[in-house]
């Protein structure tokens, strides 16, 4: 004797059909926020690697402007005795130079060194500027990549120490 009225009928379909659209719409938002998240990781673990590319890079030209042997205190050859040493007999390295890092995980980068050399016009000391940029997409074998390939991939560092 409980009939039950015509205008409830279907109702539950509604409600699951709801539910159903809210929680594709919440699952196509969290898949969206890990893919950005996964991708600045990305970026962030290339960044630290170009870092660290373009830091190898100085320290490269760093060693080229202090091995000159007439500066270095006795070690090259020929020998310089201790205190004969003369500052403005270093030199800048070749510039810009070039190369591919032979660290494994920073294989992927190329790394540009330029060294501009200030000389004192009082006789003092030259002053050495090396700049060492570091890209994972070289413009032919050198950075920086002024037009980079199509994509938002592209890592630079570019470090400078003045000597």
């Amino acid at each position: 004797m409980s009939a039950t009225p015509n205008r409830v009928k279907g109702f539950a379909i509604v409600s699951a059909i709801f539910i159903l659209v809210v929680l594709a719409a919440l699952g196509a938002f969290i898949v969206s926020i890990s893919t950005s998240q996964q991708a600045g990781a990305a970026l962030d673990i290339q960044g630290v690697r170009a870092y660290q590319a373009a830091r190898s890079g100085v320290e490269w030209g760093i060693y080229q402007v202090e091995a000159t042997p007439a500066y270095n205190f006795s070690y090259g050859t020929p020998a310089v005795a201790v205190g004969s040493a003369n500052p403005n007999a270093r030199a800048c390295p070749a510039s810009p130079t070039s190369f591919v890092s032979a660290a494994p995980m920073l294989a992927g980068f190329t790394v540009t060194v330029t060294c501009t050399a200030t000389v004192d016009a009082n006789n003092g000391p030259t002053v050495f500027r090396l700049t060492s940029t570091a890209c994972n997409q070289p413009a032919a074998g050198a950075c920086p990549n002024v037009a980079p390939a199509a994509g938002f991939d592209y890592v630079e560092r570019r470090i400078e120490v003045t000597l």
